[in-house]
Parts: structure tokens; sequence; C-alpha cells
């Protein structure tokens, strides 16, 4: 399986609570649901149902799987809600125990075998195993060389500070772009790979 991340990012690298004002004020963060005025349901909607077609599998660090379970399950009926209900999902805790597992389809990873489990995943045959928010997580892997692929939907907007994925450990992580699109309010879908060393 690949290992995809895709985030919501604001110009200053910014990821953190892109979906509702409640979803993470860590740190005193005040604009959660700042994706909100920029989304495109022809573009952003389109490349969003195309990457949901190649997903076998989701992985989420804890905080991000708690708001995904407690929003999708109540959203049945639509095409994308059914498939994030329906589609298996890992889950990363040391604090979640099994009887936490409210949401479909979902298997915990215990947080102190985590990497050993997710590169287990990441050697079976499959389509993409892929890592939406869980934004401590994402950072963890792209720093251990885990992501096989980056989608970034770039939003013209500057947060000011808040949580991101970059990791922060001084080494340098060059990669190549596969392909852009740029919506109707600005925001650019682009997907990044591994550069290939030559």
């Amino acid at each position: 399986m690949r290992i995809v991340v895709g985030e919501f990012t604001s110009l200053d690298g910014v990821m953190q609570a892109p979906g509702g004002p409640d979803e993470d004020t860590h740190g005193g963060f005040a604009h959660g649901g700042w994706t909100h005025p920029f989304f495109d349901p022809q573009v952003m909607g389109g490349a969003l149902a195309e990457w949901a077609a190649d997903t076998d599998a989701l992985l989420f660090g804890r905080h991000t799987w708690q708001v995904m379970a407690a929003a999708w399950p109540g959203r049945a009926g639509d095409p994308f809600a059914d498939h994030m209900n329906s589609v298996a999902k890992h889950v990363v805790s040391n604090t979640l125990g099994e009887d936490d597992l409210t949401w479909n389809n979902t298997t915990l990873i215990p947080g102190d075998h985590a990497l050993d489990h997710i590169r287990k995943l990441r050697d079976t045959d499959g389509r993409d195993l892929v890592v939406m928010g869980s934004l401590t997580l994402a950072r963890t892997l792209l720093t251990q060389g885990l992501v096989d692929e980056l989608r970034l939907m770039i939003i013209p907007v500057l947060l000011g500070g808040g949580k991101t994925i970059y990791p922060t450990d001084g080494a340098k992580h060059t990669l190549e772009l596969v392909s852009t699109v740029t919506s109707a309010t600005g925001v650019h879908v682009a997907t990044y790979r591994p550069a290939t060393a030559t």
C-alpha cells in the first residue's frame, strides 16, 4: 500500500482545525473552520472524490479519529460520507480501548508499536492508506520517510500560527510536483511525491 497524506494548508503552513471552530483550539487557535469560504465543489470536491476512489484504508491519530467519528456517521446517504463510514480505518492511540472504537470498521494501533505496525500495513497489497488531519502522526511519518505521496489543498490565507505537519528535524526532504490544479476560489490542489535520487 502507498501511504498518502492529505491536508488543507494555509499559505503559512498552518493545518490546524480546518473543519470547524471547536475542532482544535489548542494554543488559543481561534480560526477553526478557515477552509469553508474557499471550498470549491467542482475542483476540490472532485479531487476528494478521486482520491477516495483509490483509498483502501484510512489512518488516523487519536484526536482526528475522535473528531471524524463524531461527525461522519450522522451524514450517511452522501457518497463521500458513505465512503468514510464503510472504508477500513486504523487509529493510533495509547489511550483509546477497544470499547471506544464505535466508528464502523476501526482497528486500534497501540501508539508504542505504531511505526512497526504502519510499516507492516504499508508492505501489504492494496491501494492507498490515507492519512487525513492527524498532524502529529503525519509529521512523524514524513520524518521517518514513510510518506509516498503528499496531497495539499493550499488555501490563499495567512493564519499567523498554528499546528503543521512539517518536520523540524533539520533534515532536507526533497519532493517533486506530480500534479496541480487551481480552483475558482484560488486554492491550489497539489500532489507531491518524494523526489527520485538521480
